[in-house]
């Protein structure tokens, strides 16, 4: 990769401008041969009517897989169908919001809305892209503030541009979204800790926001909340030893984000439960899911209709994708596991006696990464996790550090260019793949 240390942001908004052309070439040249599946010509055919504009070829050959619930669900105005439940509001309803005219209401007549028909694939995909350049760039900045190393900044910057997750970061999907929300969360908790007083909490309760947001687009949001439980406890420490008005109001931010993130889950099981299960709701037999303890419409979903769960996922058919994910799996636990115990193994440039704060939120990002990818190869769909590592930041430290020669024996770096070839073939390969609507998904 060839990246200039003293202009970072436009290397890397060059190297993401190469990089989308490249996916995108290749989506575009996998349109010679026919798609596997015609699930999406008969779907934007029976979404919209034949007198609705053609979607281009790129967001036709973009729209494959879970793109098309999400674009259902924008083209719709929210959700459906049950199953759709499973995917996150955020993507469908940004989309929604975007195509909506200001003056419309819910009594509008159609017409309004039949402006935007056809729209929504390129709006998503637009949303997709803008979301993902964002996020390299809030990564950049997210890493230097924490290691004070540009260079290591500009390289787990550059592997973000690079993912595996490939055309998923291009597609309708929520990864782009989530994964750059995640990253501005990131950089506002990091902030934080150069800040003092209300400046200090304001931080932390806006990265508390952020990632709510995320949790909106993709429920594994859900795991940021260890950030601020870990800075909760520790604020607690410092008030139960040494009892002051400051300690307490420090104690409030933590709490106050933490809700924010929990928030970002609930919301949407709130909405499905006031929809299935209210009182009002009397004209159909309720839902299986309603009389459960915690009713969650996205837990009774994806085992019922995706089959997501404890060791389902472990049958000899689904060996080759467990395969599959193993070189992303390997890299996100043993990143995650040797930066939890040691966080100064990717960030060296921070002093041993000094930011204890910084080095434990390293340690608490490190140890998010590594449960999400045991929750993969336990609970999920274990191929996902090759377009779900996008949104975790501390692989990417880790193989920056050794594209940097900064650890191994060798010293030459030449493991974490070998990384760098598998993401630059897997994705390609993948981007292939996954236009022609060829699996894995």
């Amino acid at each position: 990769m060839i990246l200039d240390i003293q202009s970072p942001i436009r290397s890397l908004t060059a190297l993401f401008a190469s990089w989308k052309v490249f996916l995108f070439s290749i989506a575009l040249f996998s349109s010679v041969a026919p798609d596997y599946d015609t699930s999406t010509s008969l779907f934007l055919t029976r979404l919209y009517s034949s007198s609705a504009p053609s979607p281009i070829s790129l967001s036709h050959r973009l729209t494959r897989w879970d793109a098309l619930y999400f674009i259902h669900a924008s083209a719709g105005g929210g959700k459906v169908y049950e199953q759709e439940w499973a995917f996150g509001h955020g993507l469908s309803g940004l989309v929604s919001f975007f195509l909506t005219p200001p003056t419309s209401s819910s009594s509008s007549s159609s017409s309004e809305r039949a402006v935007a028909a056809g729209w929504e694939p390129l709006v998503a995909i637009l949303v997709a892209n803008v979301s993902h350049l964002i996020g390299v760039l809030a990564l950049y900045h997210f890493t230097v503030v924490v290691s004070r190393n540009r260079r290591l900044a500009l390289v787990a910057a550059a592997l973000h541009v690079i993912s595996p997750a490939g055309l998923f970061l291009s597609a309708p999907y929520a990864e782009s979204t989530y994964s750059c929300l995640t990253f501005l969360g990131n950089w506002a908790f990091a902030t934080a800790y150069s800040k003092g007083g209300v400046t200090r909490g304001a931080y932390i309760v806006g990265a508390g926001a952020l990632f709510g947001l995320a949790t909106v687009f993709r429920s594994n949001g859900l795991g940021s909340g260890l950030l601020f439980a870990v800075e909760a406890l520790r604020c607690a420490a410092v008030l139960l030893g040494r009892p002051s008005l400051p300690a307490v109001g420090a104690l409030i931010g933590p709490i106050i984000g933490g809700l924010c993130v929990a928030a970002g889950g609930a919301a949407p099981q709130l909405a499905a439960w006031v929809r299935y299960c209210s009182d009002a709701v009397d004209a159909r037999p309720l839902r299986p899911w309603c009389a459960k303890t915690v009713p969650s419409i996205y837990g009774f979903v994806q085992e019922y209709y995706w089959n997501v769960g404890f060791l389902r996922y472990w049958t000899s058919n689904q060996i080759p994708l467990f395969v599959l994910a193993s070189p992303v799996l390997a890299l996100l636990i043993v990143s995650g596991l040797q930066v939890s115990q040691n966080p100064r193994w990717v960030l060296p440039l921070v002093p041993a006696a000094g930011d204890a704060q910084r080095r434990l939120f390293v340690r608490a990002l490190a140890g998010t990464q590594a449960f999400v990818a045991l929750l993969a190869i336990t609970n999920y769909h274990v191929q996902i996790v090759n377009r779900l590592s996008s949104g975790y930041v501390v692989w990417y430290w880790w193989i920056a550090a050794w594209v940097l020669s900064q650890r191994g024996n060798s010293g030459d770096g030449s493991f974490g260019s070998g990384v760098v070839i598998f993401f630059v073939m897997y994705a390609g390969i993948q981007a292939c793949l996954f236009a022609s609507f060829l699996p894995p998904a």
